[in-house]
């Protein structure tokens, strides 16, 4: 296998091999089919980032193909919002289509089936129906009205489609095999009745093709070359193959159906019909809600296109349903906007903090850092006087020695601004801290220059200058569902899960007064808090703030990895130096000793480093490992050590874990390209 074919998805592979079989690469066409029943969801993200990835990849056309199908469900409103969704992710369609649109080439195919007796009018119960297709293990048995003769056929599907009859009272169906061992085989309907007005088509049809009918024949009509669905489809192949067969032209392309697993996400539902519920009952505030998984709702939390499209990358293209930790993607989004977003500061829950030696009345205007983390982002203005606002919780009357925030007597700098020394506060009748007294170092100035300036101390807070702050709401979300899975029981109704707590507003949040030009949609990070974004529901008269994810992962604390369970995920016991224990501990000391020298090596020296971790890491158990994951991006070797040991876990057996995925997520972001090798290679595992 040569290291561009490892590093393809087992889809790209396939399309890679029928070229290298001789598929001429300028017939390869993609398309992306959604029904216009709902808005997309971040499952739909991995079909377009898969689809248009593989039209990027090979220059090659992708349609977007509405299979609007049910006039019952879909509306205009969604075509739109699809289309704005899809644009957004930066992707664009070659050809905008419509299963509508070939409502009558559909129609004149069902004719010849009827005609070729392939296809019959029947007009059963959907219960008597449902008893005669049999079960999986027991063969249907022929309907009543089968072996209709094609006259009567032709007549009755004539009167259907002319509107004479109810809805649900006659289906059209295909004539294939009762005794088929795939149940969807066992005459599939065709056509229904649904006396509803079509979006596009208004009342012209009164019967409408069912989807398996009009997929696979859309693929078809538009040329499609690789036609790919999840895997809830994949026993619909044959059924998409029999349906080819009877109107193929050997002259024209023939579609390839082919399945990936679809994307499941921890913690939120991925059903558009649960989905709807959501909305309906008033759960949330509409698909667009920053709690939905929808990428409407991701998009107004403050998610980016490349946020989203790195985590379809991340989380990959496999064979077999799996749920992806909602924490990737919020690491996705964190190292995106750490990149981009400008730093400001915004207090919460405020308390004032007076400046005792401050000159009073004196405002001066500091300096501060846009983005660290990009040198051409510039600074801007932040006006600084004796009298501020902190974070409520940045100050305690009685703390201990592991608090490193503002106590009396004890220093902390201000961001961008002066060292302070706790004095004394004042409370009000009820006990609450109201007012903080403190006193300047007025020689520390950061940036100053001065000796003091450079004066270490423990704590940093950030804070507002009263006088000149913004006042603004805030909106904190927190996961939408308390369960990491809601809808799996089958006991229990996934609503049962909601979480009460999934939205906080803070009406009156103080921010510094850079923000107040903020237009809808910029992206912050309140230093020490997390990233923030302008919602549109903002005024002129009032800014509204959506966070979008902290600063780091909170729900790791809470709900911690559970340990290995299975003797398979388990290190063996060693006894190395007197007992398992010290082995352990002595096979990681001695994996980190060889990692640190990792990056210097080459060759057969570095081929012999890495067998020695490998081996060492089988001595090695997931709890001492898992500290190593925090270790410092600049510690490349013993990233890559650790990384090692953990492919060497995961193939024992070892659960993954919302930690593990970061980790990799993180290996495969860096820049360093044999972290990156072993970062694919334990996801591979």
């Amino acid at each position: 296998m040569t290291e561009e074919s490892a590093s393809l998805n087992f889809i790209e592979q396939l399309v890679a091999d029928d070229l290298a079989a001789g598929f001429p690469s300028e017939k390869l066409r993609f398309r992306f089919p959604p029904e216009p029943n709902g808005y997309l969801h971040i499952g739909h993200a991995a079909s377009i980032c898969l689809n248009f990835g593989l039209g990027e990849q090979h220059q090659a056309p992708v349609n977007l193909r509405f299979d609007d199908t049910n006039p019952a469900k879909e509306e205009q409103e969604y075509v739109d919002a699809i289309k704005r969704d899809i644009q957004w992710l930066g992707f664009q369609w070659a050809t905008e289509c419509y299963s509508s649109d070939y409502f009558q080439q559909l129609y004149d195919w069902a004719i010849q089936l009827i005609k070729e007796g392939k296809a019959y009018v029947d007009e059963q119960s959907a219960e008597a129906m449902a008893e005669q297709k049999g079960t999986p293990t027991t063969p249907g048995v022929a309907g009543p009205h089968r072996d209709r003769s094609v006259e009567e056929n032709l007549e009755l599907f004539e009167r259907m489609k002319a509107g004479e009859f109810e809805q649900g009272s006659y289906v059209l169906r295909a004539k294939i095999d009762m005794a088929s061992p795939n149940m969807l085989m066992r005459d599939p309907i065709l056509y229904r009745i649904v006396k509803k007005a079509h979006h596009r088509t208004g009342t012209d049809w009164v019967i409408y093709p069912m989807y398996d009918w009009t997929h696979g024949e859309s693929d078809y009509i538009e040329q499609i070359s690789h036609s790919l669905c999840t895997l809830e489809f994949k026993p619909h192949r044959e059924l998409y193959d029999w349906f080819l067969d009877q109107i193929y032209d050997p002259s024209l392309l023939r579609p390839k159906q082919r399945e990936f697993a679809r994307r499941n996400l921890s913690y939120t539902v991925m059903s558009k019909r649960k989905l709807l519920e959501l909305v309906q009952t008033n759960t949330v505030t509409g698909w667009d809600d920053p709690r939905m998984p929808t990428i409407s709702g991701l998009r107004r939390r403050g998610y980016t296109p490349e946020s989203i499209r790195h985590f379809s990358e991340l989380s990959g293209i496999s064979k077999r349903d799996s749920v992806t930790d909602v924490s990737l993607l919020e690491y996705c989004i964190r190292e995106d906007l750490n990149k981009t977003a400008t730093r400001v500061m915004g207090v919460l829950d405020p308390v004032k903090l007076v400046i005792t030696n401050y000159p009073a009345g004196k405002t001066e205007i500091l300096e501060a850092e846009n983005n660290p983390e990009d040198p051409n982002s510039g600074t801007h203005e932040l006006p600084f006087s004796g009298e501020l606002y902190i974070e409520r919780e940045d100050f305690k009357e009685d703390a201990g020695n592991k608090f490193f925030r503002l106590t009396l007597g004890n220093e902390v700098r201000l961001k961008s601004a002066y060292i302070i020394k706790g004095e004394s506060f004042v409370k009000d009748a009820e006990g609450n801290i109201t007012e903080i007294h403190c006193t300047a170092d007025l020689d520390s100035k950061s940036g100053s220059g001065t000796e003091a300036s450079t004066r270490k101390v423990k704590g940093t807070l950030h804070w507002v200058s009263i006088q000149h702050a913004i006042k603004a709401e805030v909106r904190e979300y927190d996961r939408l569902f308390l369960e990491e899975a809601p809808d799996s029981h089958e006991d229990k109704n996934f609503m049962e899960f909601v979480n009460p707590d999934s939205l906080k507003v803070i009406q009156e949040a103080y921010l510094e007064p850079f923000l107040k030009e903020a237009n809808v949609g910029d992206k912050f990070q309140f230093q020490r808090l997390g990233y923030f974004t302008v919602d549109k529901d903002s005024t002129a008269e009032k800014l509204v703030f959506n966070k979008t994810v902290g600063l780091r992962d909170s729900w790791a604390k809470q709900n911690p990895a559970p340990s290995p369970t299975t003797s398979s995920s388990q290190s063996k016991p060693v006894n190395i130096g007197g007992g398992t224990e010290q082995g352990q501990r002595s096979a990681l000391n001695e994996i980190q000793k060889i990692a640190k020298k990792y990056t210097n090596l080459s060759g057969d020296k570095l081929a012999a480093a890495r067998a020695d971790i490998a081996r060492l890491a089988e001595e090695v158990s997931y709890e001492e490992l898992e500290p190593l994951f925090q270790t410092a991006t600049k510690k490349v070797g013993t990233r890559i050590g650790a990384m090692i040991t953990l492919g060497v876990l995961l193939n024992k057996g070892q659960a993954r874990n919302p930690e593990i995925e970061t980790f990799i997520a993180a290996g495969l972001a860096d820049e360093d390209e044999q972290l990156k090798a072993e970062s694919s290679n334990a996801q591979s595992q």
